[in-house]
């Protein structure tokens, strides 16, 4: 398991436009895409760089493809990420204001202190 590789894909997903729509529309596709294409990549490097050996366990791979931010955050990707990204991919779905911040709030009432472990 690795919480960067988690954090990463949830962080590159978020700051491309196209990345979040493939990412909502085609999640299964985009995660394995992503793992093969873009997580050996060095984050915010741009010299062609990259190491070989990250990648996802089923776990990991599951949560993502199916949207899973209550897995991801037991898992340790960091809530913050998570939420702005799935905010990009549902928040237009809904009508009331703050609706789905509070149905992704909802969903990890459950938790109690001490929280997962969300260090990187």
């Amino acid at each position: 398991m690795s919480r960067y590789l988690l954090n990463k894909f949830l962080y590159t997903v978020d700051r491309d436009p196209e990345l979040v729509e493939r990412y909502r529309s085609e999640p299964r596709e985009l995660v394995a895409w992503w793992e093969a294409e873009r997580a050996n990549a060095v984050l915010n490097c741009h010299t062609g760089e990259a190491s070989t050996w990250l990648r996802f366990d089923e776990a990991e791979r599951e949560a993502l493809a199916t949207h899973d931010h209550v897995k991801l955050f037991e898992l340790g990707a960091h809530p913050f990420l998570t939420l702005t990204l799935f905010i990009a991919m549902f928040e237009r779905d809904n009508t009331e204001p703050l609706e789905y911040q509070k149905y992704y709030g909802a969903r990890l009432a459950h938790f109690a202190l001490p929280y997962p472990d969300i260090a990187t």
